[in-house]
């Protein structure tokens, strides 16, 4: 089953820097999402922060609106105390129906699965300013484990230690997207593994888990993202409450979890309001 196949699984993706509108394209599109999502884009300063607050969120009730054809004005996402979103429609046909967004640098995307919890983060690998790569990526030391540390502090050039830290730091960010934690969550708790980045796996307080996968997409020369996927019963309690089907059987989750992972399918700006 593919990501655009006839289920809820989807991987969108929006390149924002070819997005220059106008005032009055900026407010039309934004017009067209609930009142109360609006404040949430309007209070940055900066341009470019405004629109990647308003792609994430059209992305959200695009990707809604397209799988189970609800009008944008009915759509209804709520978020838990710790920030998740999530739908509150009825999604009968896709009863543990959940999504994570991400954006940064050029990208804004969305990851949406209809079994298992997914979690996106994408990243910017950006140079850093007055410090060297070692001195920026040690102000995250206390949030990597030590093997992570020296995997990081030894990649080779620069360059290679701030991607290898970005790597980690994308995937310990859609773990707790995908589980639902909040900004307290404790990243050191959790460890990756890998094979040059393939086969990646995960200690969570120190035991190694089969209940989850992740994946690591190079969007181009300076982003990356990454996907987590795992079991329902992981996330936290206020998440859980809204999925309808905490409980699965294992054959069915294992050919979820274990099925081919979808590339990412770019969208527009002008196909996401279209589809209102």
């Amino acid at each position: 089953m593919t990501a655009e196949g006839k289920s809820g699984v989807r991987r969108w993706l929006v390149d924002i820097s070819s997005w220059r509108p106008s005032s009055a394209q900026f407010d039309a599109a934004a017009a067209l999402l609930p009142p109360h999502e609006r404040p949430a884009i309007s209070r940055f300063v900066k341009e470019d922060d405004r629109k990647r607050a308003l792609v994430s969120r059209l992305l959200q009730y695009s990707l809604v609106h397209h799988l189970l054809h609800i009008p944008f004005h009915q759509i209804n996402i709520c978020r838990t105390a710790e920030g998740k979103p999530y739908l509150k429609n009825n999604c009968s046909d896709f009863p543990n129906f959940n999504f994570s967004t991400s954006h940064q640098g050029d990208y804004v995307g969305i990851a949406s699965e209809q079994l298992y919890l997914v979690g996106l983060d994408i990243v910017s690998v950006s140079e850093p300013h007055g410090e060297t790569a070692t001195e920026f990526v040690s102000n995250f030391s206390s949030y990597l484990t030590d093997h992570e540390w020296n995997c990081i502090v030894g990649a080779g050039t620069p360059r290679d230690v701030l991607t290898e830290f970005y790597r980690y730091w994308c995937l310990k960010e859609a773990f707790v997207k995908a589980v639902g934690a909040g900004i307290g969550f404790g990243l050191r708790r959790l460890e990756f593994h890998h094979e040059d980045w393939t086969n990646i796996s995960i200690c969570i307080d120190g035991e190694v888990s089969k209940k989850w996968r992740f994946w690591l997409f190079k969007l181009d020369e300076t982003h990356l993202a990454s996907i987590a996927k795992g079991h329902p019963e992981d996330g936290i309690n206020s998440f859980k409450k809204t999925l309808s089907n905490v409980i699965i059987a294992e054959k069915q989750l294992s050919s979820a979890l274990y099925s081919p992972e979808e590339a990412f399918t770019l969208r527009t700006v002008e196909q996401l309001t279209q589809s209102s």
